[in-house]
């Protein structure tokens, strides 16, 4: 018998477009003699599952199954590539905990915490050999007093960014004092973000990106980092999706020492997290110190084939399949 896998996928907020590429590469990857595959659609018009025909069927909320053909089709696992809410923050994991299904991400908890860069960093800020910037974490009934409270904990540059969300929607760099009020503005104001905003000091240094996931053995495997460089100012929704505005440097030129470090911190990360499955550690190495700076941690990374992770999972020298397949049969593991 083969294993029913829901590959989950959309959304409900504009990162949908993201999600459906990267389902779409991950179910051009998984292997069809193992699995049966359905890929489900979340939106906010509804949950389905489109047959061979085009014609869609509603998923059973009772416990996520579907009737097809007078039968009824249970799954022994979901894969959620959906990014944004409700994959991403918890909302999903919550509810496939209550009907019972395995999943290939992290939990309920650990979804909707990592969505919070700010209460992630409060976390993690202790480990040993992290670094996190100094920051300032806006709610919005700080929002009248939001520049004088930035201006006074912080020295300039900053980084303002919303506090929750993704594909570094409503991000910006603040050079100088007159236009830090119009990036909280935008930070506020950025779709499906929530009311809170991050503001850190500006950290100078190289970026890089870096997976790690637990295989079906329960083996922590840390992939190869990916540098990333970029024409802009940093690494905004422009640099991420315009081609020719980032190279990304798969495996990243590091030194061992910093290879051994960086895997050495990305693994505590995961551990302090209570990660599950697949994960992204975004981080600098700060100029003139070599420091590593924690950027975000990313719980639902993007799949398409030009993606981070798929990038590192070859450059690992193991096949996007086999790296499917040990996420779905790490879910499996009881």
């Amino acid at each position: 018998m083969k294993t029913k896998v829901a590959l989950v996928t959309g959304g409900y907020t504009g990162e949908a477009e993201v999600s459906y590429k990267s389902s779409k590469f991950v179910y051009s990857q998984l292997d069809k003699d193992k699995y049966d595959i359905y890929l489900i659609d979340i939106t906010p018009e509804g949950w389905y599952y489109e047959d061979e025909n085009g014609t869609k069927h509603n998923i059973i909320k009772d416990d996520f199954s579907l009737l097809l053909n007078n039968v009824k089709i249970t799954f022994d696992v979901a894969f959620i590539i959906l990014h944004g809410t409700p994959g991403e923050d918890g909302r999903l994991q919550g509810y496939f905990d209550m009907v019972g299904l395995p999943y290939t991400s992290c939990n309920a908890l650990t979804s909707s915490l990592t969505m919070n860069k700010g209460y992630t960093k409060a976390i993690i800020a202790d480990i040993p050999e992290l670094n996190v910037a100094n920051s300032v974490l806006l709610f919005e009934n700080h929002r009248a007093e939001a520049v004088h409270l930035v201006e006074s904990k912080l020295q300039l540059p900053y980084f303002v960014k919303p506090n929750a969300g993704g594909s570094s929607i409503g991000m910006s760099k603040v050079k100088e004092a007159s236009e830090l009020k119009e990036a909280l503005d935008k930070a506020y104001d950025a779709e499906n973000t929530g009311a809170q905003v991050l503001v850190e000091e500006f950290v100078t240094g190289r970026e890089f990106s870096q997976g790690i996931f637990r295989n079906s053995k329960g083996e922590l495997v840390v992939l190869p980092a990916t540098e990333v460089k970029t024409t802009r100012e940093f690494f905004d929704f422009e640099a991420k999706y315009t081609p020719g505005l980032t190279e990304e440097i798969t495996p990243a030129d590091l030194t061992q020492e910093q290879q051994d470090r960086a895997a050495r911190i990305i693994k505590k990360i995961y551990i302090r997290l209570n990660c599950k499955g697949m994960v992204r550690v975004d981080f600098f190495l700060e100029n003139g110190t070599d420091k590593f700076y924690f950027i975000e941690i990313n719980t639902i990374p993007g799949q398409t084939a030009q993606s981070f992770i798929p990038q590192q999972v070859r450059a690992f020298g193991m096949k996007e399949t086999d790296f499917y397949g040990e996420l779905i049969e790490a879910a499996l593991v009881k």
